[in-house]
């Protein structure tokens, strides 16, 4: 099995992008999240843009998709007072549902992918095991906290198969806590684990049940670290491959101004049994 993670797209990406994986030889594609920015018409125009593939395709929304400025605020500051004046993301998510037609846009999910079991982690998360947006996923899925978030997830392995796949749009806790590290913290003054707790707890849940957890694909922790240099993208652990596909921007040129070349960027993971190898693409 051929999968594509599209990391965090933050405006980039095209027609052609939608051909070029039409056209190819993936069976899959997995998108990380952050589709744009905050203006949530460039969302939803990019939305509609990736309903267009012809290939099974699976979203977990970030922690920019369907936010408004006011309530992104509000989770870095922690000000409860801008967190009752959101009010507007419940419409934006179904209006991100809508634009995705038949892409799935959804955290909390499991879905076959033949052979394979996909499960969705937590929506909008910002990292830090940190519960961002508590009033949007209480209202659009049941899940009031990191403790009940763990729980869904957990309950998700439950109905999966012998092996499983995560999608998320942060990665797990426990892969590091250095800047460089593939989900470590490289800003705000202080080195750290920046991964989701939730997230751990259900691939820990999956190794104990006797699963096996072939891959954890997410984005967020973009590739080049604030202050210089470049984080880890793929890490094994414990026989897991962990990647982070987070290359922003993913549209890039190299080469001269005449002979400029626009490159875009994908992981390509293959799945062959129980193991897995990923490689970063520029097309």
């Amino acid at each position: 099995m051929k999968i594509a993670v599209v990391g965090d797209i933050h405006g980039h990406w095209d027609d052609d992008d939608v051909r070029w994986f039409n056209e190819s030889d993936r069976d899959v594609v997995l998108f990380t999240g952050d589709l744009a920015g905050f203006r949530h018409a460039d969302t939803l125009r990019i939305a509609r843009s990736i309903a267009r593939l012809e290939k099974p395709a699976f979203l977990v929304p970030g922690n920019h998709d369907t936010v408004p400025l006011v309530p992104f605020l509000a989770e870095l500051s922690g000000n409860p007072l801008l967190r009752r004046l959101s009010t507007r993301q419940g419409r934006r998510h179904d209006e991100l549902r809508e634009a995705l037609g038949p892409v799935s846009g959804a955290g909390y999910a499991r879905h076959d992918l033949g052979g394979v079991d996909l499960i969705v982690a937590r929506p909008h998360p910002m990292g830090g095991s940190a519960f961002s947006f508590p009033r949007h996923l209480e209202a659009h899925y049941g899940v009031t906290d990191l403790d009940a978030s763990a729980a869904r997830l957990r309950a998700l392995v439950d109905e999966a198969g012998d092996r499983v796949v995560f999608l998320g749009h942060n990665g797990p806790t426990g892969l590091g806590a250095s800047r460089a590290d593939i989900f470590g913290r490289d800003f705000g003054g202080e080195e750290g684990d920046w991964g989701d707790s939730d997230l751990r707890a259900a691939i820990d849940h999956a190794v104990a049940t006797g699963r096996t957890v072939v891959a954890v694909v997410a984005g967020h922790m973009h590739h080049a670290l604030r202050g210089g240099g470049k984080r880890a993208w793929q890490v094994e652990r414990d026989g897991i491959l962990h990647l982070n596909a987070a290359r922003v921007p993913r549209h890039f040129s190299i080469g001269g101004t005449r002979r400029s070349r626009k490159m875009r960027h994908h992981v390509l993971l293959t799945i062959d049994g129980g193991t897995a190898q990923a490689e970063e693409v520029l097309t």
